[in-house]
């Protein structure tokens, strides 16, 4: 279910004031969170984070075209590992 209009987006406050000291310092050191619900906005273009997937960071590169998305679509919590081994006759 999507969030309603008047509210905006759900951006994690002491996430984005981590990426803003980040910008002003010039730092490329990513930014590790848990925030996987958290909306990325604009401001985000260029950083890297690592991401929580339930057991380990997973590196994301914030692109222009991943405005708007969570950060939790871009570090999957499964791994598919196939529907079972081919059978040798």
């Amino acid at each position: 279910m999507a969030r309603s209009q008047k509210k905006g987006p759900h951006v994690e406050e002491k996430l984005f004031r981590k990426v803003m000291v980040a910008k002003q310092t010039s730092s490329f050191v990513p930014i590790r969170t848990w925030a996987r619900r958290c909306m990325i906005v604009p401001e985000f273009i260029g950083q890297k984070f690592e991401v929580h997937n339930g057991r380990t960071f997973l590196p994301v590169t914030i692109t222009e075209d991943m405005v708007g998305h969570k950060l939790g679509e871009f570090s999957p919590t499964r791994t598919y590992r196939g529907h079972g081994a081919g059978k040798k006759k």
